[in-house]
């Protein structure tokens, strides 16, 4: 098992690159800002970027610019290159398949890397029953082939999604998404047969699990019914709602209401998984055994690629063809999945997460002790949020989450915003990132809320 080694500024592993913060000009400097100028002018304006900044290295725990400013990382890209970005086991893979081929289309002529990586999704996912895999693109189109899998097992067309979820950008995923902006406004009409109830929110609702989960499952009886429902979908940390973390029992009680009414329980694990939270999957976290789960972002270091993995029964539901996809599976990016699964299982990535979340929430924690604007610390390992509030109403406060947010961004570190309410700074650090750079970065976010 290889950890990251303290005494050194470069992670086990990493890229050489210096693992420094530096900002040598405003940002963006001139060259990020000629290029993105040309951004301006070239690029669908819906497309929008939250630093200012062009890349062109990055490893570790840095992200260099055109203008040589190394800003520190913590964003991953959002939960992509959780094993750091441009890893050695990952380049190589990466090139040596290039060398090889490019691409056939996995349903024309199919090739083993991409049997491999079904292999080991069926093997790492929670659950000791037969199970099944098929390989996509992208987080949305894996939600999507989730859904059409359930529907077609259960002969049903209902779906169920929860409050504050977040699950794509597709019409369909669109429909299961709950916030409107940016992600569905003017875009509709969206997807039939899809319907949203309340999600467990302990910081806001100061309900049990048991109560949170009766909550919910009421309003599907009486206003869906169980004999019109196909699945029921959640991400077990919900992501762009805010990293919220359901209280104990409530996803249990949902599990068991879907086995009891046939209904289809699918795992939304597209942020969380593949170490992320300290487990594997965060599904884990909760004891829970869904019966489709849905994966991307980490699972290919960057490279597109998504599957859905599930019970054997029901991914053998659709009939030949009905899955599927011209790049779903790629051999370049199954490569490099398979390598970055090598590095998740071999190189101590799940016990650095439970590390890294260590930090954050201590850190945190002591920031909020004496600055009672972060209502909450939450969230499990490498995946850790702070909801910002006015301390005298708990009403949630975006314009302070935009302040440190952009303070944070002036200084050179990189920090993303979520939550429904827009009031949540969310913690995702590449788990190569070294204790000292992640410390210099919480210093930054402490003094930028101090500053607000």
């Amino acid at each position: 098992m290889t950890l990251i080694d303290e005494t050194s500024s470069l992670p086990a592993g990493g890229p050489a690159l210096e693992q420094v913060r530096r900002v040598g000009t405003p940002l963006p400097g001139p060259r990020s800002a000629a290029i993105l100028a040309r951004k301006a002018d070239a690029v669908a304006s819906g497309v929008a970027h939250s630093m200012p900044v062009s890349v062109v290295a990055a490893g570790g725990g840095v992200v260099v610019d055109a203008d040589g400013n190394s800003l520190i990382d913590l964003g991953s890209g959002i939960a992509v290159t959780s094993v750091g970005n441009a890893h050695p086991k990952v380049a190589a893979a990466i090139a040596a398949q290039a060398a090889q081929f490019t691409h056939t289309c996995f349903m024309v002529s199919p090739y083993e890397s991409y049997v491999d990586v079904a292999e080991a999704l069926n093997r790492l996912t929670p659950g000791d029953f037969a199970k099944k895999s098929a390989l996509f693109n992208s987080g949305a189109e894996a939600v999507e082939n989730a859904v059409k899998i359930a529907r077609k097992y259960t002969g049903r067309q209902s779906v169920v999604a929860f409050d504050h979820g977040y699950h794509g950008r597709t019409n369909l995923t669109m429909a299961l998404t709950a916030k409107s902006m940016p992600y569905k406004s003017g875009f509709g009409p969206f997807a039939p047969e899809t319907y949203r109830v309340p999600a467990s929110y302990p910081y806001r609702d100061g309900l049990t699990g048991a109560e949170a989960a009766e909550r919910a499952i009421t309003m599907i009886e009486k206003q869906i019914g169980a004999d019109n429902l196909a699945a029921v979908i959640i991400e077990p940390i919900q992501g762009e709602g805010g990293f919220i973390v359901p209280a104990d029992g409530f996803l249990d009680a949902v599990v068991d209401w879907c086995r009891a009414n046939d209904v289809v329980f699918i795992a939304d694990e597209v942020q969380t998984g593949f170490a992320r939270t300290g487990a594997m999957f965060a599904s884990e976290i909760f004891g829970i055994e869904p019966d489709l789960i849905t994966t991307a972002k980490g699972i290919a270091a960057g490279l597109p690629l998504a599957g859905v993995t599930g019970r054997a029964e029901i991914m053998d539901a659709a009939h030949a063809g009905g899955l599927g996809g011209t790049y779903g599976g790629n051999p370049i990016a199954c490569a490099a999945a398979l390598a970055a699964i090598d590095v998740f299982e071999n190189d101590g990535l799940v016990e650095r997460a439970q590390q890294i979340g260590a930090l954050l929430r201590d850190r945190l924690a002591g920031i909020q002790a004496e600055d009672p604007r972060i209502g909450e610390v939450r969230g499990h390992g490498a995946m850790i949020a702070a909801e910002f509030v006015d301390p005298a109403t708990g009403k949630p406060d975006a314009a302070l989450t935009a302040a440190v947010a952009a303070a944070c961004v002036k200084a050179g570190v990189i920090v993303l915003t979520c939550g429904t309410f827009g009031n949540v700074i969310r913690f995702l650090p590449p788990l190569s990132i070294g204790d000292e750079l992640l410390t210099e970065g919480l210093d930054i976010v402490a003094a930028a809320l101090a500053a607000a």
